[in-house]
């Protein structure tokens, strides 16, 4: 085990030859989020990434350049540098394959099982993938394509060196069955244990003859080959911790807490490096994570379709922290998931711009406005449900969210935070501040309404700090209390009641400019402001777009209809028959190949039921959760696109609809609405 108290993350090291897309900021970001957390928690971080610079492909980029493979390393190496400075990934080292100290470390591990007779030489024939770099058995290939990438194979007969990776097979299958964590999530684990269960696990062939390859570290008992690719850069994960650091730390930080990679490369780390470490009599990490792909609309990425997402261009278009927040609230982290543009907009203005800017917009203007912007005392609290439910929410957003980060649950992690968000909306919309200021009897209440909006502002601003750094920082600024995130916040600042009266309040400009669309195109707002960070995030503002005081989202809604004839009218018996109830709603979701319908689950109290709604160009489905609405409860079921529904969502609206008929007051769910 690595020492207590410390943590040790890593990426894959990205291949130098590949542009940046939205799989490496993926796997970045979710590294990201595990380092910073744990800095803020104490821990002794250290956070690894960088890049594969060795084998055929870039020797065959290079020599189509005409330049020297080195050189052509140097110039591609600053794309994926400064993409993470752009991103505000705060990554302890970067590592390069053609670092002297690195390819030292490779020669040292080769030699050592060199000496130990676990390396030897083979004649060999197979079917080889460059693209891959990879040798395939007979039975792998199928029409004379790479299983992997489908690209053609040749047939090479060489003499190759091999490392002994098959006897150590059931040695991996007792660690991976002793050890649950070891390879994650349970899917993944499953993959490779079947895999180890119903193929014999042959040896590795660990180089490659300079006549073929020259661009690679050279096998320090046979200068006529250089090391096979993987074993070169698997190796990264040990070696920067003999030179990345003022002092070698390997006894400090290895076993690594987490290799985070994805799914296409599981393999190579939870067999190859798992038998490599086992062969130096190093421990094998922690945890490898393997999360899933990004697919584009449905279909997979790739070159010639011309859908490989750009985090760039995501960035500079909608801003860091929107693309940040998006690529780990959509998807659950490790499942597969799909990219959209209108999907992100519809995140960043419903749970961005709506919910957290909005909430800090109209915190910080009451403030101003009612406590001489600052922030006020604390009168005795309040015993109401309203109250509990607002504290209950600040409790759950750290504890069970720490929890679902430390699961690598990031998406069930940030809706928690975002439940003190709607909390405190609530807390507002309830007491309404705005209106208890008009009424000088009112101090007291209107007081503690305002410091309690505001101490939930300033926990949303460390729990969102992993993911949403410069917001987070942008947050407490504002609040005035300019907390030090690069020191760990002590437990009792992540309680309640930690915000000290008087405190000189700075009202922001629009936290998240609400995301403007159209049916021809997509637009952001000019401003740019915390959403994209400060230091090291370099966008410039520019004239600021305030965020309306109230949740309200602006929409355009066109002039109602001419008024029609008048309807029959109904008797009060018939009218009788109708049973409205409350309903509270649990969960809610799209209507696949829907833009109106959202099927949601929801609580009557003593039944749960489905209900289809068209609701959905109105809202987003984060929204409608833990909401209490109307709906007509003994409507006869229908199905609506082959999906049941058991009753009726009432709405307000005339061809459209413009507003849900909800409960203000806490009402149980199943309650008859008169």
């Amino acid at each position: 085990m690595s020492k207590p108290g410390t943590f040790y993350i890593t990426t894959p090291i990205y291949y130098v030859n590949d542009v940046p897309h939205i799989g490496h900021a993926y796997t970045t970001i979710a590294a990201d989020v595990l380092a910073r957390y744990w800095r803020l928690r104490g821990r002794d971080v250290f956070f690894l990434t960088g890049l594969d610079e060795h084998g055929q492909k870039v020797q065959q980029a290079a020599a189509k350049a005409g330049i020297d493979p080195q050189i052509h390393c140097d110039k591609l190496a600053p794309q994926f540098q400064d993409l993470w400075k752009r991103l505000n990934i705060s990554n302890d080292a970067f590592i390069r394959t053609t670092d002297a100290q690195h390819k030292t470390v490779v020669q040292r591990y080769l030699q050592e099982l060199f000496d130990k007779q676990l390396i030897y030489k083979a004649d060999y024939s197979g079917w080889y993938c460059t693209f891959d770099e990879r040798f395939w058995t007979e039975k792998d290939v199928a029409d004379g394509l790479c299983p992997d990438c489908k690209r053609p194979v040749e047939r090479i007969s060489e003499h190759n060196y091999f490392f002994k990776m098959g006897q150590y097979q059931d040695q991996l299958q007792r660690h991976i069955l002793d050890h649950p964590d070891f390879i994650r999530p349970e899917s993944r684990r499953n993959e490779v244990l079947g895999f180890l269960h119903t193929q014999k696990l042959g040896d590795l062939s660990i180089s490659r003859p300079k006549s073929r390859l020259s661009w690679g570290i050279e096998l320090p008992f046979d200068n006529g080959y250089v090391t096979y690719v993987w074993f070169d850069a698997l190796v990264n994960y040990v070696s920067a911790l003999e030179y990345k650091l003022a002092a070698p730390s390997l006894e400090t930080y290895w076993p690594a807490s987490v290799h985070l990679v994805g799914k296409d490369i599981l393999t190579t780390h939870a067999v190859y490096w798992s038998t490599m470490l086992m062969a130096l009599n190093l421990p094998l990490p922690e945890t490898i994570f393997a999360h899933g792909w990004w697919t584009v609309d449905g279909e997979k990425m790739s070159k010639s379709r011309g859908n490989v997402v750009d985090p760039y261009a995501m960035a500079d278009k909608y801003g860091v922290y929107p693309f940040r927040y998006f690529l780990l609230r959509e998807v659950p982290f490790g499942q597969d998931g799909d990219f959209s543009e209108t999907a992100l907009v519809a995140r960043t203005n419903s749970d961005l711009s709506n919910g957290l800017g909005n909430l800090l917009s109209r915190v910080l203007t009451l403030i101003e406005r009612s406590s001489s912007g600052r922030v006020p005392e604390i009168p005795a609290p309040l015993n109401s449900d309203i109250e509990e439910k607002l504290s209950i929410a600040g409790i759950e957003a750290f504890k069970l969210s720490d929890s679902d980060i430390e699961e690598l649950a990031f998406s069930r992690a940030l809706e928690r935070i975002w439940q003190l968000v709607r909390a405190a909306d609530q807390y507002l919309e309830i007491h309404a501040p705005w209106t208890l200021a008009k009424d000088p009897s009112k101090k007291q209440l209107l007081d503690r309404v305002l410091y309690r909006a505001a101490d939930a502002l300033r926990l949303l601003s460390i729990a969102i700090y992993p993911f949403m750094p410069s917001t987070g920082e942008f947050i407490s600024q504002h609040l005035g209390i300019n907390l030090d995130f690069s020191k760990p916040i002590p437990p009792e600042k992540r309680q309640w009641y930690q915000l000290i009266p008087g405190t000189k309040i700075k009202k922001p400009s629009a936290l998240f400019p609400r995301i403007q669309t159209s049916a021809e195109s997509l637009s952001v707002s000019p401003q740019r402001s915390a959403s994209q960070g400060a230091k090291p995030v370099s966008d410039t503002p520019a004239t600021p777009q305030p965020i309306p005081a109230a949740s309200t989202p602006t929409t355009t809604v066109a002039p109602a209809a001419p008024t029609q004839a008048t309807p029959a009218q109904i008797t009060i018996d018939e009218f009788m028959k109708i049973q409205l109830k409350t309903a509270k709603v649990l969960s809610a979701e799209r209507v696949p190949k829907s833009e109106k319908l959202l099927k949601l689950q929801v609580s009557l109290g003593t039944e749960q039921r489905q209900i289809v709604a068209g609701i959905g160009k109105k809202y987003e489905p984060d929204m409608l959760v833990g909401k209490t609405i109307v709906i007509v409860a003994n409507l006869k079921p229908a199905k609506l696109m082959g999906i049941e529904s058991q009753g009726m969502v009432l709405a307000a609206g005339d061809s459209e609809v413009r507003g849900l008929a909800t409960i203000i007051e806490e009402v149980d769910p199943g309650t008859k609405v008169k």
